[in-house]
């Protein structure tokens, strides 16, 4: 019942109802001096010692312990007395066992202090939250060394106002350390004191590149290949959008076949009246922000009306999620281009004899939603944006189709697309010695967006090339920082930063 106190002579138990009392006394012949180290078995006096332990069974466990006071042999030493430790169960002056104590602490690491302390209580151990975070912050970080290769980022302690810098491993996701803000010369001085980093994976910050510099000139700046692909995605949109009379024309209009579109939803007096007093207050160069306050509303929705040119193109197909006839859309499709008339029970009767399990109304609600038609609505430019960064292998038959027809009606958005392809294949193959050929390429074609992001890249061009090439990346702080945020939530925003470092370089 009792395995962490194998180590005492068990003299008695008593079983109070919610309490077990453990009566036990030490063996130990000999005992070191914590001052001088000097071992000794000369007895000064004998004290009691109350021990909280682990719980057995929901209830407390206290042991009253009955151990030495010595007297220490050296003449030397300034402490003539000490009282004896039993290794692995207790501390000076402590109150609890130390196998306790750990259980606290990781407790408290988990869920800090009120639900640590709830949890505690039903298992039995009575603690106080304020208990808790005192056992949490008295836990030694542990001292392993700094690897060689290392990826910072910040993390918002309170969005747009305060961060912080964080540290890990990129290797073993390990948390190295956690700077108070996110300037420059405080992870430059940081990094200057661990000599022997060889890389350093970060953003495109370019606070944190200057750190790098200053802090460790010998280490391999990498730059982040999802914040390089982002970037690219951000220009991208800007030239979508700058060429959105080429592809938002009529399909007859682009020589395409005319198809059927499935049915949006109307555009009412409303979404017009909003539409027209953004534009109305932009016309009189009033920003976005100062829009948002005037009207009242939030700034992505005025953000969402100022990219539309027209009230008609905030009007969008609706979208549904995947049916039972799905898997039987091309069949119908084809059979209603052929026999626009043909009955819905001999399309259920057709579809059925290929396996289709559903209902009737499950069919008719499908046909009736335009889901068998032809999805040749004008796409939102994001949307748009969304196919050129998608691998053409993973796009559905039909937007593969749509994109193919849009591309066809503007050369730049054609030209546009072979070079994210390129790019997108410089970074699966780690080509990074070719991104200079791509650049040129890109600079040589008439897309002032991309050529902003070129720019961009030649700033910071040793990084781009070494995260092109090297394996390394920022995908693991950014699933660090995620669960950052989690702690964070936890505590409400009212720890300071002393207990948030502590709980991420523990957790």
């Amino acid at each position: 019942m009792f395995p962490g106190l194998s180590s005492l002579v068990i003299d008695g138990v008593t079983d109070t109802g919610t309490v077990v009392r453990v009566t036990a006394r030490s063996v130990m012949a000999l005992a070191a001096c914590p001052r001088c180290g000097t071992e000794s078995r000369r007895v000064h006096a004998w004290h009691l010692r109350h021990l909280a332990d682990l719980p057995v069974a929901g209830r407390s466990v206290m042991v009253d312990l009955r151990v030495r006071r010595l007297v220490c042999g050296s003449a030397e030493c300034p402490q003539r007395t000490f009282r004896e430790q039993i290794p692995q169960l207790t501390q000076r002056c402590a109150r609890r066992t130390m196998r306790l104590t750990s259980t606290i602490g990781q407790v408290a690491i988990t869920l800090a202090g009120r639900a640590g302390a709830a949890l505690l209580s039903r298992l039995g151990i009575a603690v106080s939250r304020s208990t808790l975070l005192r056992t949490l912050m008295a836990l030694p970080l542990p001292p392993d060394p700094v690897p060689p290769v290392l990826s910072v980022d910040d993390v918002a302690l309170r969005r747009g106002h305060r961060y912080m810098t964080m540290v890990i491993d990129p290797v073993t996701h390990r948390r190295i350390e956690v700077l108070p803000d996110r300037r420059a010369a405080t992870l430059a001085a940081w990094l200057r004191d661990r000599p022997g980093i060889e890389v350093v994976c970060r953003d495109g910050s370019a606070a944190y590149a200057e750190a790098i510099a200053q802090g460790a000139p010998e280490a391999v700046q990498v730059s982040d290949r999802w914040h390089l692909w982002h970037g690219l995605g951000a220009a991208v949109e800007k030239i979508v959008i700058a060429h959105a009379t080429c592809w938002r024309r009529e399909p007859a209009a682009r020589g395409a076949a005319t198809t059927t579109a499935p049915p949006t939803r109307a555009l009412g007096e409303r979404t017009r009246a909003r539409h027209a007093a953004v534009h109305e207050l932009l016309g009189q160069g009033v920003g976005l922000l100062e829009c948002a306050r005037r009207l009242g509303w939030a700034l992505n929705t005025v953000k969402r009306y100022a990219r539309a040119a027209t009230a008609e193109e905030l009007v969008r197909p609706p979208r549904y999620g995947t049916t039972l006839v799905h898997p039987y859309r091309d069949h119908l499709r084809r059979r209603l281009t052929s026999d626009p008339t043909v009955p819905v029970t001999q399309l259920l009767a057709e579809i059925r004899e290929l396996g289709y399990p559903g209902s009737a109304n499950l069919l008719v609600r499908y046909l009736s939603q335009g889901r068998a038609q032809a999805e040749r609505a004008v796409p939102a430019p994001r949307r748009l944006v969304a196919w050129i960064m998608t691998r053409p292998t993973d796009l559905p038959d039909y937007e593969r189709v749509h994109l193919d027809d849009l591309l066809a009606s503007c050369p730049h958005l054609t030209a546009l697309v072979e070079h994210v392809r390129d790019f997108a294949g410089l970074l699966i193959a780690r080509r990074g010695s070719q991104v200079k050929t791509w650049m040129n390429e890109v600079e040589s074609s008439d897309l002032p967006a991309l050529h902003a992001f070129v720019r961009g890249l030649r700033k910071d061009l040793p990084a781009v090339i070494a995260g092109l090439t090297l394996p390394y990346s920022n995908g693991p702080i950014e699933g660090a920082n995620t669960k950052v945020k989690l702690l964070k939530r936890q505590m409400y925003g009212r720890a300071g930063f002393a207990l948030l470092r502590q709980r991420i370089l523990l957790s």
